[in-house]
Parts: structure tokens; C-alpha cells; sequence
């Protein structure tokens, strides 16, 4: 999804899917002819389950914000647990959880499939994303697009992601058109590439960007793809760790921990959105987050559910949705978005079941 520069949720310059899957590849290159790679990474750290590292997705945001309210109601610290979350990096939480310098990053499942099938070895691990907050949105102003057939011919504002290509195609297809636009990359303010009109429509969130919208402008116009013939849900979004890591045990303690004070956090979160939104505020300083949009989006979550079964629960799951995760997977695997690293594309779709487990989870949670 494109995240605009003024919004507060902040891409790394050139951080998408294609760059840190190739950072990985040659991550894992580097690593098979040399066993000093990555020698001070995650793996190396005290295993006694005292110590956990985390990395950010994006810069902070209401995604993360049950991290930052166990961290500042002292969840962690009555767990024993010293943790320190660390910025995005230029190549992406997945590929620093993969070479070791974050213990557990912040990602989402269809993100592992595409690392995973270019020789990774992520899992999720706790997930807050129960329903897609993805939206595809033009300017309100732009009355020649009534529906995503209207994307046909039109320029798509992007970072060249297979897998949002491969949405867009369908929504289109489904809508009757062709599934033929054009693409230009997205500069540093998504709204701004749109009303400058160099691109026509591109892809938002609709607890961030969404939301900004409606404070601030421009308005636009979204469709949801779910509506439009693209199948599960591709917004499973929560903790990832390297399968290996969890070999220790000291590691799975901290791990268990961690997501038990989180689960706390979050659950913090939906009862109580106005405060947490202050505290992530607080927690955050350095990232200037608007108070007021941090206050609307943490509304807009608990409003339309985004993070439980329906609207107005006061308790995540913390679980995916295998079948949504598997429907998504399927799609985007006939589309031809996955390709492998040594031996060309994958002969069968990422199974969700092996790139999740419901462990650490149930664990925290006592079930």
C-alpha cells in the first residue's frame, strides 16, 4: 500500500516487496559462502528469555499501538522482559528478522509468502488484522471513475508490487474491463502524485490514510476489494520471528511473553482508544504523530472492527483466519506473484498453515 510522506505512517524511501526480496536473496547468498554473516545478529544474543528486539514495519503508527501501550504501562517490565524496538530498516523487518538483527519484526502473512518462496524461513506468530483495511481509491473529484472497470487505461500510483498488480487486474477484470494500466512509482506523498495528476489511482489504508483523508483532504473515492472478486483476506498483520530463532528455549519464553504483554496492550487498546492513542503519541515523540489522527484511527478501528470477529469486541484473538489467509494465497499463487529463488516458480500456493502457528498465542493467552 502506498503510505503518504505527511501522513505519519512513512515508507522508507524504496522500501517495498521487489527491493528487500532481493535484499534477501543476496542476504542469503552472502550467508551460504560465509558463516561470519549476520555473526552479531539475533541469534547470538542472550538466550534466558530476559531480552527480546522488535522491528517496526513503517514508522509508528495505530498498527502498533498495543506495543506501545505494554511498554508504557509496564506490561513488559512485569514480565522481566527488556525489550527495544528498533526503526524499519532500509531493507524491511522480514529481511532483518531473517539475517538476525531483530529478534521478531512486524509484518503480514502474504509478505512471508512472497520471502519465504525466495528461501526465507518466517512464521507468524500473532496477528491483529481480522478484516482488510486495503483500499483502492481515486480523487472524489475524478467522476470518470464510478468503478474499478474505470481503471482501465489509467495510470496506477505504485511500488511495483506483483501482488497489488495482481489485485488491480482482478478488480478490474470483475468489473468488466480489460485489467490493462499503466503504472508510475509513487514519490514521497501518495495524495500529492494524484492530485498533481501523474497517476490516476493507487492503493491506501483505511485506518491511516483513510482516515487522514476525511481530517484533511483530498477526499477520495475507494472501493474495497473484496467487493470486487479478489477472495480472503490480505491484511494479516502482526509479529514474524525466523523458524530457527525459536530453537532455543530461552527464546521462546521471551517470545511468549512478549506476545501475552502485547495481547494485553492491544485488548488496552480497544477498551480504552482514546488513551492508547495518546500514549502512542507520547511513546513516539520523535515521529510526530498527529494527535487528532491517531485518536480518529484508533475510532475507526474499534467502529468497523478491523482487529476482532465484529464491530465494538474489546479483545483481540490474536489467530489468523487460516481459510481467508489460504483463499488470498491461492489467488495471488494463480496470478503468478510468487517466484522462486533457485528452481523458477513454485509448483503449489504457500500454505498459510506453514507459515503461521497459533503456539505462542495460546500460550499467552492460557488456552
Amino acid at each position: 500500500m502506498s503510505m503518504s510522506r505527511n501522513s505519519g505512517f512513512r515508507r522508507v524511501p524504496g522500501h517495498n516487496l521487489i527491493v528487500r526480496a532481493l535484499a534477501l536473496t543476496a542476504a542469503l547468498c552472502m550467508a551460504a559462502t560465509s558463516a561470519a554473516c549476520g555473526a552479531k545478529g539475533a541469534d547470538e544474543k542472550a538466550d534466558d528469555g530476559s531480552k527480546l528486539s522488535f522491528m517496526l514495519d513503517w514508522t509508528p503508527n495505530t498498527n502498533h499501538v498495543g506495543i506501545y501501550v505494554a511498554r508504557h504501562l509496564g506490561y513488559f517490565d512485569k514480565a522481566g522482559l527488556k525489550l527495544t524496538i528498533l526503526p524499519t530498516a532500509q531493507a524491511g523487518a522480514e529481511t532483518s528478522v531473517q539475517n538476525g538483527v531483530a529478534d521478531v519484526g512486524f509484518s503480514k502473512l502474504s509478505n512471508l509468502a512472497t520471502f519465504n518462496s525466495q528461501g526465507a524461513d518466517l512464521r507468524q506468530v500473532f496477528n491483529i488484522g481480522q478484516h482488510s483495511v486495503a483500499r483502492w481509491c481515486s480523487l472524489a473529484s475524478r467522476t470518470d471513475i464510478q468503478t474499478p472497470k474505470d481503471f482501465d487505461g489509467k495510470t496506477f500510483v505504485s511500488f511495483g508490487s506483483a501482488e497489488q498488480t495482481a489485485v488491480v487486474k482482478q478488480m478490474i477484470r470483475y468489473a468488466g474491463g480489460k485489467g490493462d494500466f499503466k503504472r508510475v512509482t509513487s514519490g514521497t506523498n501518495t495524495f500529492a502524485t494524484l492530485t498533481s495528476g501523474k497517476g490516476d489511482f493507487a492503493g491506501f489504508y483505511a485506518n491511516w490514510e483513510g482516515v487522514e483523508s476525511e481530517l484533511k483532504g483530498p477526499a477520495l473515492h475507494c472501493f474495497t476489494q473484496a467487493d470486487w472478486g479478489v477472495p480472503g483476506n490480505p491484511d494479516q498483520l502482526g509479529f514474524v520471528v525466523k523458524n530457527s530463532w525459536l530453537q532455543q528455549a530461552g527464546h521462546r519464553r521471551a517470545l511468549t511473553a512478549f506476545v501475552k504483554a502485547c495481547l494485553k496492550g492491544y485488548n488496552y487498546a480497544l477498551s480504552h482508544p482514546d488513551q492508547a492513542a495518546d500514549i502512542l503519541v507520547k511513546e513516539t515523540k520523535g515521529s510526530a504523530i498527529d494527535p487528532t489522527l491517531a485518536k480518529r484511527s484508533m475510532e475507526s478501528i474499534v467502529k468497523e472492527g478491523y482487529w476482532v470477529d465484529s464491530p465494538n469486541q474489546k479483545s483481540i484473538s490474536g489467530l489468523i483466519n487460516v481459510k481467508d489467509a489460504q483463499d488470498y494465497l491461492d489467488f495471488q499463487f494463480k496470478a503468478g506473484t510468487y517466484k522462486g529463488a533457485k528452481k523458477g516458480d513454485p509448483n503449489k500456493a504457500p500454505q498459510a498453515t506453514d507459515l503461521w502457528t497459533d503456539r505462542y498465542v495460546r500460550e499467552a493467552a492460557g488456552r
